[in-house]
């Protein structure tokens, strides 16, 4: 989304739909059997508790999925809705000019990550899993005088339309662990 107006423009990077759907579902996926399974099992947990903390990740992990970057002739900037507690994700801004340099982390999986370093030392995490990354870099480097022809996202959308794929067969082994526990209990 882009809003002009004279010289100024913003514009508003959200998380990639690939990536929000795929994290949601797999947390579906991983989660949704247990209070069949502790209702079964009889485990010490009631299945109404784990609801109720399935229901609080959710809502959490949704939160957290929000993340919006902007960009506009000041600065960037990673917000989240007003909905969101600031003690759970605060966000952070940037002016231009006080950006010192983009700089390169491995990451302990391998990938590379990259931060923005500011005159005073401190690091700010360059958002990568945005729809619209390459757009994002150009700006960047538009605004900032900071190469970033060698800048990827870190993960690429391939690697999560297999983990989708992924999702999708462990929700059939779901579907088919529900069905067997209810039908077992019944």
């Amino acid at each position: 989304m882009t809003a002009n107006s004279n010289d100024t423009s913003t514009s508003v990077f959200r998380l990639s739909p690939l990536i929000r759907i795929t994290l949601l579902t797999l947390y579906v996926a991983l989660t949704v059997p247990l209070p069949f399974l502790a209702e079964v099992t009889k485990a010490p947990t009631p299945p109404e508790l784990l609801w109720a903390g399935i229901s609080i990740g959710f809502v959490g992990l949704y939160a957290v999925l929000t993340e919006r970057v902007m960009i506009d002739d000041q600065g960037i900037k990673v917000t989240y809705p007003v909905w969101v507690p600031r003690f759970f994700r605060k966000g952070w801004s940037l002016s231009w000019s006080d950006v010192k340099s983009l700089k390169p982390r491995t990451t302990g999986q391998g990938g590379l990550v990259y931060y923005f370093l500011s005159q005073d030392g401190k690091a700010y995490l360059l958002p990568m899993r945005v729809a619209g990354f390459n757009r994002l870099v150009n700006i960047v480097q538009a605004k900032t005088g900071i190469d970033t022809t060698d800048v990827r996202p870190l993960a690429q959308p391939w690697m999560y339309v297999i983990l989708f794929c992924c999702t999708l067969l462990l929700l059939l082994v779901d579907a088919w662990t529900i069905n067997t526990a209810i039908l077992g209990n019944g």
